[in-house]
């Protein structure tokens, strides 16, 4: 066993090796803080037949990690979670450039999370572990690579910033590379500038040189074992130039072809007429025909952009296709936006409910477990580039495009005290030609506009893509499907016309500088703000009023000692109030109870119920009360239900009286005024101060022969059942302020 301590942004860092899963071509266990991910790594001695790399990876976090045991009836870990699937793609995306191309036997990586200290996100410290699990095995890899989370706090750059400190922090990036480049940046930000995003990334990549000189200095004690032989298939020089001899020219003359299927036809129809032809002359070569053919396409296209500067539908490096849009075509739907960009188009639909949608996230991190009123769902059928392919459930490609359109709008939306509705947005991607993720942010955008969503800025996004050869290189704006299978680079900016909300960028060879990144994000914001103008020519704000089908939504501020008077023995009063308005009603321990409801009026009933029920009594207010009981010194009356305050027999008519049923008796309903609270919550009523006082009575009249009362007399009596409030009171999301699960109960009536 060989391990390695260090420091690192502040906390201890272990790497060891050598004493768990030594049956794997490699491992590696690191450790940060109480934070543990252990790494294995296998490959396959055989080679796949498949026609790309098999490299599969698998981010697992075991829930004896925070000591907790997997709800529901069956308790073990079953499929992955969202967030576990997010994770895996990002250790995938950024180890798969650094194989060999060429290399097709199959490569297992697994990750483990195998302790939780509820500080330090994991997903980082496994890119680390499989960078040492992969370098220090026999499989073929050009790292080591490492991975960190970069935030910033008051201006101040933090590395692998705790959960707590990303609360505060304006921007979140998760960045891997190796010692000279970038590999994969993958984040959100509350609109940031293009050199805020440059600046983080240069910080990241400091860190990133650090934690691979510790991983290298522990390769010094350990050793690595010998990589394995492989051979990279090589055709006969013969056929290479057979090949280019007959495709070469009319692959260049297909790629001019405009439309994606007319393009596509006209190259699958060269391939198969020159495949057709050199079988008879090489007919045992079938395979590399094939793949020959294509290496034709990838450079044809390649030289075509670097030498011309014009791309294979014609347009110029920076150009954005055309665009159109509708809005509000579904009838039904709370707000809908057709977004169209050339042949890739998305129908995107939102959905407002109440609190009761919100969807509880379990999670090893308690950071990451709350409730999210904020969803963002992304859907990619075959027919949406006219294929035909099984439907085997939603795929990790779907749930991670998903993910970066809903953060991309997730920092543009009004605080839960502001809008108190969960939000869903499902984006039906119905064409597909390239960054059908950023046509949703764009169609997610104005279909939250057209709900009547007041969010504080449109959102736009483009992918940006590159061919790169030696040191020339073109960067290509709203890339086609064309050109990121044969391109170097899909990088995709979302934001606002203020800044950006959203990043993601994977490439496919082994690494960027930032001098070309810097040039992508400004191509990439020229593109994003031409986008914006197109939208805000057809929506340039939120609609005024919400859809006919939509809740509508109140929030009025009880007191919180009022909570079991409102709900109810067992539930039963808050139950009545919504079986008899047809509204739905949760209430939080701080006294905030969110009315829902289809219907203006079956809201504003429910509301005055709940006011009836927990109203407080205001000094100076009258009443129509119920009086309860007599006694010598008064009567006490009930103004509202559960609440009786004093009628003091001098208070209740000018002049003297000398019985209290010679003016009211139990049962009768009479108007008081509220004129006393005193610091002990005891209510005074008075009926004469309503009473027009007889002329010539002097100041002083009016005293009573009962005297003022005992102590006990005075003291009014509040009636208030405090059931057993378990299970029958709607929960809120809770927390900072923040969409997505970090939002606020605090609401003030609206």
């Amino acid at each position: 066993m060989q391990r390695i301590e260090k420091t690192f942004a502040g906390r201890q860092l272990i790497i060891e090796t050598g004493r768990m899963a030594k049956q794997a071509a490699g491992s590696a266990l690191v450790q940060y803080g109480d934070t543990v991910v252990l790494a294995a790594v296998t490959v396959s001695d055989k080679v796949s037949t498949l026609p790309f790399f098999p490299l599969t990876v698998e981010y697992r976090e075991k829930t004896y990690a925070a000591g907790k045991i997997p709800g529901g009836f069956i308790k073990r870990e079953g499929r992955p979670s969202d967030g576990e699937i997010l994770s895996a793609r990002i250790i995938d995306r950024s180890i798969r450039p650094l194989f060999p191309e060429g290399f097709q036997n199959e490569v297992q990586v697994f990750v483990y999370v195998l302790s939780a200290d509820q500080e330090n996100d994991a997903d980082v410290l496994g890119l680390v572990a499989v960078s040492y699990a992969l370098n220090s095995s026999r499989i073929p890899f050009a790292g080591p690579l490492a991975g960190v989370r970069v935030g910033r706090l008051q201006e101040h750059w933090v590395l692998n910033p705790t959960f707590q400190q990303l609360e505060f922090s304006d921007l979140e990036l998760v960045v891997a590379g190796t010692k000279d480049a970038i590999m994969m940046v993958e984040g959100g930000a509350l609109e940031v500038s293009e050199q805020d995003v440059v600046d983080a990334l240069g910080v990241a990549h400091d860190g990133i040189g650090e934690l691979i000189g510790i991983q290298e200095e522990l390769f010094k004690k350990a050793g690595r074992a010998d990589k394995m032989a492989w051979t990279r298939a090589k055709p006969a020089d013969a056929l290479v130039a057979r090949v280019k001899e007959l495709a070469e020219g009319k692959i260049v003359e297909a790629l001019s072809q405009k439309d994606k299927h007319g393009r596509i036809e006209a190259v699958e129809k060269v391939k198969t007429e020159v495949a057709a032809l050199l079988l008879t002359e090489f007919p045992d070569n079938g395979k590399d025909i094939g793949n020959l053919v294509g290496d034709v396409e990838y450079n044809s296209l390649r030289n075509q952009v670097l030498s011309t500067k014009k791309r294979v539908d014609g347009r110029a490096t920076n150009e954005v296709r055309p665009i159109t849009i509708d809005t509000g075509l579904l009838p039904r739907a709370h707000g809908s936006a057709l977004f169209t960009r050339g042949q890739t188009q998305a129908l995107v639909a939102v959905t407002l409910g109440t609190a009761k949608d919100a969807q509880r996230l379990d999670s090893i991190d308690e950071a990451k477990e709350q409730s999210r009123t904020f969803m963002l769902h992304y859907n990619f059928p075959p027919f949406s580039t006219g294929e035909v392919r099984p439907m085997r459930g939603t795929s990790r490609r779907e749930i991670g495009h998903g993910n970066l359109a809903e953060r991309a709008l997730q920092s543009v939306l009004p605080a839960f005290e502001e809008f108190p509705y969960t939000l869903r947005i499902v984006s039906e991607i119905l064409e597909s030609n390239g960054s059908s993720s950023m046509a949703s942010v764009c169609g997610g955008s104005l279909a939250l506009m057209q709900a009547g969503v007041p969010i504080h800025g449109a959102v736009a996004g483009v992918a940006m893509g590159l061919i790169k050869e030696g040191k020339k290189y073109a960067i290509l704006t709203d890339i086609l499907g064309t050109e990121d299978h044969l391109g170097d680079m899909d990088f995709k900016v979302a934001g606002t016309e203020n800044g950006i909300t959203s990043i993601q960028m994977d490439i496919k060879i082994e690494g960027l500088d930032l001098k070309i990144m810097t040039e992508a994000l400004a191509q990439a914001k020229e593109g994003r703000l031409h986008i914006l103008g197109e939208m805000n020519k057809a929506m340039s704000t939120h609609s005024e009023e919400l859809s006919t089908y939509a809740p509508r939504i109140v929030t009025v501020m009880i007191n919180p000692e009022k909570i079991g008077d409102l709900i109810g023995p067992k539930g039963k009063t808050i139950r009545g109030i919504q079986e008899e308005t047809g509204a739905e009603i949760t209430v939080d321990d701080t006294g905030t109870v969110t009315i829902a409801a289809v219907g203006g009026e079956a809201m504003e009933r429910a509301r005055q119920m709940v006011r009836a029920i927990t109203a407080e009594p205001v000094v100076g207010d009258t009443y129509e009360g119920t009086v309860k009981s007599t006694t010598t010194f008064g009567a006490f009356v009930e103004i509202m239900p559960g609440t009786e305050a004093l009628l003091h027999i001098s208070e209740m008519r000018h002049g003297r009286t000398e019985r209290t049923e010679d003016v009211v008796n139990k049962g009768d309903r009479v108007t008081v005024k509220l004129i006393e609270k005193d610091e002990r919550g005891r209510l005074r009523l008075s009926m004469k101060a309503l009473q027009p006082k007889p002329e010539g009575m002097p100041e002083d009249s009016g005293t009573s022969s009962g005297g003022e009362g005992s102590s006990e007399g005075d003291a009014p009596r509040e009636r208030s059942e405090r059931p057993d409030r378990g299970g029958s009171r709607g929960r809120g999301p809770r927390g900072g302020g923040s969409r997505g699960g970090s939002r606020g109960e605090g609401r003030s009536e609206s």
